[in-house]
């Protein structure tokens, strides 16, 4: 989370969490009854699926979902719902409006896939190569319909509305912002949102998530270690920028170990080292790249000026010199605490106690956290361990999930909704 962006969205967010926590704490005893939603959903778990499959047979990467789009469009259209394309480039929002005046709810999911080769055997697999749907938003886009559909039928008992957000490129972490641009928190103003992530990692029928921050904010860096190229058969002639660069990454892992509390989680990590361009030679430039994780933007914010310092002192020691570029990419995932009640309250009644697990949160990264800053709300994981146990991870070519946690996801996000909008009066 950049400082700008706390600076420009925390007056606003300040006020809607006042708001929130206003009309949040009485709906949670009382208003629509949510039970029959698992049934519901459970009925439309055949479409749902076959529309899921649909998508993931035809995968599509960030700002580039127009077929998927298309589709989204179509059916919200099909539900009486006013709906608006090429919101964030290839984004689209349906409008569902309650039979009174009152909040608005936005619910999203995410469409995009990711640009990779799916090497399952799945008779649905992609027949694209240069696409895979290996994180589950083929699921997220089925469950976002779904949740339309359950809500639709409902719309005349609605006090408020409800606006539904498929979004794009969500793997490059650029398309709620792109959204954001486009408006898509006004007209009307959204109170709150919704969003939810299908996890491989936990049982068909759970939930996990917790109050604060969920998710990490995520930075880029790219140092570039600058010595002085020559004959590596002659290493006193020269800087050695690769024997600078070693002992750079090697002095960095000491940052979040000792200049990080043990009680605040993060990571650096460099997965990148480029440089030379052939054995007997000692290049002139080093290049490391790397990635900052923090749940924090304070501790982020720290990492960031000691990795500056670290690398630029060690360079210097060994009479070379770093330049050290570090950008934010993503913010923190934080959640409101009365959205983040709610949600756990629906979860409980639909689910039983026993669905709700604990977690510590995640360290990667997800651009719901864009919307999450500037309005209050929650994010969720929703189980959907295969029924054979746990396989493969996301991001995986051989990434599957197990679809009957379609219909969990469903009926909570719309249970959710209903819950915080309560019925008409």
């Amino acid at each position: 989370m950049t400082t700008w962006a706390i600076q420009t969205t925390s007056q606003r967010r300040s006020r809607q969490v006042q708001t929130f926590r206003s009309r949040a704490r009485p709906m949670a005893d009382a208003g629509h009854d949510i039970l029959p939603l698992r049934a519901e959903a459970e009925a439309l778990k055949p479409d749902a699926v076959a529309l899921r499959r649909d998508i993931h047979a035809h995968p599509e990467v960030g700002f580039e979902e127009t077929r998927t789009a298309a589709i989204v469009a179509d059916r919200l259209r099909g539900l009486g719902l006013a709906v608006e394309t090429q919101v964030g480039r290839t984004g689209v929002v349906g409008l569902l409006q309650g039979g009174a005046p009152g909040p608005t709810v936005l619910i999203r999911a995410d469409m995009d896939a990711l640009p990779m080769e799916e090497l399952s055997d799945a008779p649905y697999a992609s027949t694209d190569p240069r696409a895979m749907h290996a994180c589950g938003h083929d699921g997220h886009t089925a469950i976002g319909l779904m949740a339309a559909t359950l809500l639709a039928s409902r719309a005349e008992a609605l006090r408020g509305a409800v606006k539904f957000v498929f979004q794009p490129a969500e793997e490059a972490l650029a398309g709620a912002r792109a959204m954001i641009h486009d408006g898509v928190l006004e007209d009307p103003t959204v109170d709150v949102a919704l969003g939810l992530h299908l996890w491989t990692g936990s049982p068909v029928g759970t939930v996990s998530t917790k109050a604060g921050p969920l998710m990490a904010g995520a930075d880029t860096l790219d140092i570039t270690i600058r010595g002085r190229g020559g004959h590596a058969a002659m290493p006193h002639h020269t800087v050695d920028s690769i024997v600078v660069a070693a002992h750079v990454i090697a002095a960095l892992q000491t940052v979040v170990s000792r200049n990080v509390s043990p009680l605040d989680a993060a990571v650096v990590s460099f997965g990148q080292i480029d440089g030379g361009t052939a054995a007997n030679i000692i290049p002139e430039t080093v290049r490391i790249g790397g990635t900052i994780r923090a749940f924090h933007n304070d501790v982020r914010l720290d990492i960031v000026k000691r990795v500056q310092d670290v690398a630029q002192g060690v360079a210097q020691s060994f009479g070379a010199e770093a330049d050290v570029a570090a950008a934010p990419v993503c913010e923190p995932t934080v959640n409101d605490a009365d959205a983040a009640e709610l949600v756990i309250g629906v979860a409980r009644e639909l689910l039983g106690d026993s669905a709700v697990l604990p977690t510590a949160g995640v360290m990667g990264s997800e651009d719901m956290s864009f919307f999450l800053n500037r309005v209050p709300g929650c994010f969720f994981f929703v189980g959907a361990e295969p029924a054979s146990g746990p396989t493969y991870s996301h991001h995986s070519p051989y990434f599957d999930f197990n679809e009957d946690a379609m219909p969990v996801g469903g009926a909570l996000i719309a249970g959710a909704a209903l819950r915080y909008l309560g019925p008409r009066a």
